[in-house]
């Protein structure tokens, strides 16, 4: 597979831009704190925007008839046509200059900042890096550095298909268990928080809402989680632990997938008051995704 990738024809990407326009609207700011059993009476045009929340805003809007057979974009447009059947969030750097406000206009530019080829255990791996700054008017909001990574398929087998999730999805409440030096919220996501992440962040990605797709396709076990919304979480609850302060950076990084129904624990473990240390465990306590969060 390394052969057949043109890497050179791939950093001809390198350089390339774009930009999207919203607003930071607090109706689908309501719409996320609900999904997290928050309350959303107070997401109101002025108040502050939590870190991460910002990814349900300035989303591509891609035309359908340039959707691929997996929902995603078709490759070529802005990201690199990497020829890899798998793409996932690998991580991201974050620095804020404050958060964003309800109600107000938002511009996101975007650039691709390197493509790079290199062998993992699993084969060939394709690292694209992706550059993000968040403005209202002239104030620079967030900058971001996102790492997107491309793999092939492994071999195919034939999955065990996962239990669907039973209610509750939140087994405790983001807010009542920010509580303390380390805190902790456990939730089974399904196939409701899955899709509403998706339409929130209109992200028309197959794997987190055809269950037939990721089995029979895909060679997965069950939905695929969100790794933004997993990394949304994991932020909330630092940010809720520190008695909503604004944060200075965080970084997150994904070290394996979750599916729907998977008995998920989010843990933020507060080291003194400039930093927060998070991750994303699994039932058998195995990290699926870990970051930090720091204050200055």
């Amino acid at each position: 597979m390394i052969a057949a990738l043109d890497l050179e024809g791939l950093r001809r990407w390198v350089g390339r831009s774009e930009t999207q326009h919203d607003r930071c609207d607090a109706a689908r700011a309501r719409q996320l704190a609900a999904s997290f059993d928050m309350d959303p009476t107070p997401w109101t045009d002025g108040a502050e925007l939590p870190p991460l929340w910002h990814w349900i805003f300035t989303t591509p809007v891609t035309p359908l008839h340039e959707v691929g057979p997996d929902g995603h974009a078709e490759r070529g447009g802005f990201l690199p046509p990497v020829p890899l059947p798998r793409r996932m969030w690998a991580g991201s750097r974050l620095h804020w200059h404050r958060l964003p406000r309800l109600g107000e206009p938002l511009r996101r530019e975007s650039k691709i900042e390197s493509v790079e080829l290199k062998q993992g255990r699993s084969g060939t791996l394709v690292f694209v890096e992706v550059s993000h700054e968040l403005r209202s008017g002239a104030a620079l909001l967030i900058s971001e550095r996102q790492d997107i990574v491309y793999r092939d398929a492994p071999a195919a087998a034939a999955p065990h298909p996962s239990a669907r999730a039973q209610p509750p999805v939140w087994r405790e409440p983001l807010e009542a268990a920010a509580r303390g030096a380390a805190a902790r919220c456990t939730l089974v996501p399904d196939d409701v928080l899955l899709f509403r992440y998706s339409a929130l962040t209109f992200n028309s990605h197959r794997i987190h809402y055809d269950r037939r797709h990721c089995i029979e396709i895909e060679g997965y076990p069950g939905l695929v989680v969100h790794g933004p919304l997993l990394a949304t979480v994991m932020a909330t609850l630092a940010w809720l632990q520190s008695g909503r302060r604004t944060p200075q950076g965080y970084f997150f990084r994904a070290q394996a997938p979750l599916f729907d129904g998977e008995t998920i624990g989010v843990h933020s473990a507060a080291q003194g008051g400039s930093l927060a240390r998070t991750e994303v465990r699994k039932a058998d306590g195995s990290v699926a995704m870990a970051g930090e969060m720091a204050w200055g």
